[in-house]
């Protein structure tokens, strides 16, 4: 990239970060320590703000850089992660967001232990919430280096570093300053601006082909060197019964997924009713539906611009397409246009990573500081003792995340959220629907259920093609590879389900009827809701 592409780009950036930094800074003199302020944001936002902060906190990296990038390398099989992403809020809509406002606080340990032995499940769905969290973040922090490799040419490996550290740093800012209310501020902006970046390229796509679908999908194919393959199953997930198998364990792990990611839950806490979460969804699905769309159009507009070994010679997973798709556009790498335009795509890819970072840290922080400290202390920590903890947390946090982005720096940031999407659907889908809906769940049944599902997940993640044994894996010298799959969702959702279920059966621990019921008239009707 030229120094005026560079210029621009991080002038653009730095403007964001210091406008959020302003909010941050602005909420933080209001605040009062309370945990329903830090957590919670005071539950004031509206459903439309909050659809817009669900929506924000959800378009990733990996939606905008990731997805648009597999597209253009897979054609057809790179649009598995848009379908997938976008019909798992279905389940979140119908299933879990309305009863999960109702029945808990701040996290969805708050849920489980509703009717349970407090200690052992909270420390269990902390558990599993911090590691889910950590993965997530590990895909924003990748996407933060590639884009910071493009903007520099590739030629600075300190700067790359530089930047997931600066990324890192940002995050545990605008948490442990603004708590939720600075963080939900920063992902409406980031939604305002992410949504109007997208619908100004996917603009300037369709007019390139002058409104001709058709015509763009047949250049795709043909600059792709598959043909009609490229627009057909199977060029990704076609290869064998391995291919086809991990094809089905992604599907079922991003349709899933969602309902148990922690920092998607703890969004349903910030409004004041359960109906207000459950229009917060439609607004969010609204939103992010039509955003979906456009990464397609993004996605074969790259691959028909400027070709798949274009966005390979840039980055080999696909990351960098939609910035060179927007140099492209704009009128290539020397012109004004060129540069406005990819600078400001930069600059918004910037700002998804910082405010989605920010959200997950959050969401992490809250389950170390309310569910692990607080179980872990013999008496119940004061509520200001416990947002302390939750501040020093976000720091840690910040620090694993980061060391992890660093080591996965070559991995594409959509297949990264996968990962985190399996574990998720694992390790806290199963406990918080039995939760829900079975009148006979027991404390070991929880327990059970969250680490049946996250024991196997994580592990089968480690013995995977993922870490060793492929050119392409963390450690591509090491071959400690034993399980044939790049996505443990179909072996682990299962496990996590059977777990549960063994554990309920087998426990001496009767279950407490006048909880459950309590809790049933609780997540039907709002009666008794924080």
């Amino acid at each position: 990239m030229t120094g005026d592409h560079q210029a621009l780009a991080l002038l653009l950036f730095s403007v964001f970060v210091a406008v959020t930094l302003g909010i941050t800074t602005w909420v933080s003199r209001d605040r009062h320590g309370s945990a329903e302020e830090f957590y919670a944001g005071g539950r004031l936002f509206s459903p439309l703000e909050n659809g817009f902060a669900i929506a924000g906190d959800y378009m990733s990296a990996a939606s905008f850089l990731g997805i648009s990038g597999l597209i253009a390398l897979y054609g057809y099989d790179g649009m598995l992660y848009s379908v997938g992403f976008l019909v798992a809020w279905l389940v979140v809509l119908f299933l879990v967001a309305e009863l999960v406002r109702n029945c808990g606080r701040f996290t969805l340990a708050d849920v489980v232990a509703a009717r349970m032995r407090e200690r052992p499940v909270r420390i269990a769905a902390g558990t599993s919430s911090v590691t889910v969290s950590v993965l997530y973040l590990v895909a924003q922090m990748v996407g933060a280096g590639s884009l910071v490799a493009l903007l520099l040419g590739g030629s600075s490996g300190a700067a790359r570093t530089w930047t997931v550290i600066g990324v890192g740093a940002l995050m545990v800012i605008y948490v442990s300053w603004g708590g939720m209310r600075a963080t939900t501020w920063i992902q409406i902006v980031k939604a305002v601006l992410l949504i109007g970046g997208t619908i100004a390229l996917t603009a300037l796509v369709l007019a390139r082909f002058h409104g001709d679908i058709n015509r763009l999908l047949t250049t795709a194919a043909d600059r792709s060197g598959h043909g009609r393959e490229f627009l057909a199953p199977g060029l990704r997930y076609g290869g064998g019964w391995t291919a086809r198998v991990d094809f089905i364990s992604l599907g079922l792990a991003l349709v899933l997924g969602t309902a148990g990611l922690p920092h998607i839950l703890s969004r349903f806490y910030t409004v004041p009713t359960a109906r207000a979460a459950r229009r917060s969804v439609v607004w969010a699905i609204g939103l992010i539906g039509g955003f979906y769309l456009m990464t397609i159009v993004l996605g074969f507009g790259a691959a028909a611009i400027l070709g798949p070994d274009t966005v390979r010679g840039s980055n080999a997973a696909g990351n960098t397409a939609v910035p060179l798709l927007a140099l492209d556009l704009g009128g290539g790498a020397n012109s004004t246009g060129g540069t406005v335009l990819f600078a400001v795509v930069a600059a918004v890819a910037f700002a998804t990573i910082l405010a989605v970072v920010a959200g997950i840290t959050l969401a992490s922080s809250a389950s170390v500081a309310h569910d692990l400290y607080a179980s872990l202390r013999r008496r119940r920590a004061a509520p200001r003792s416990e947002v302390t903890v939750a501040r020093v947390a976000a720091v840690g946090i910040g620090v694993v995340a980061i060391a992890l982005g660093l080591l996965a720096r070559d991995l594409n940031v959509a297949f990264l959220v996968g990962l985190a999407f399996a574990v998720a659907a694992s390790a806290n889908l199963p406990v918080l629907l039995y939760s829900l809906f079975w009148r006979g769940f027991t404390t070991r049944g929880a327990v059970w259920s969250v680490y049946g599902g996250l024991v196997p997940a994580v592990l089968l993640v480690v013995l995977s093609p993922v870490v060793s044994g492929s050119p392409d894996a963390l450690f591509p010298g090491l071959d400690f590879q034993f399980f044939p799959l790049q996505n443990p969702g179909l072996v682990s959702i299962p496990l996590g389900f059977a777990a549960g279920w063994l554990g309920t059966v087998t426990s001496a621990e009767e279950p407490d009827e006048a909880r459950h019921a309590e809790t049933e008239v609780r997540s039907l009707t709002g009666a008794g809701a924080a």
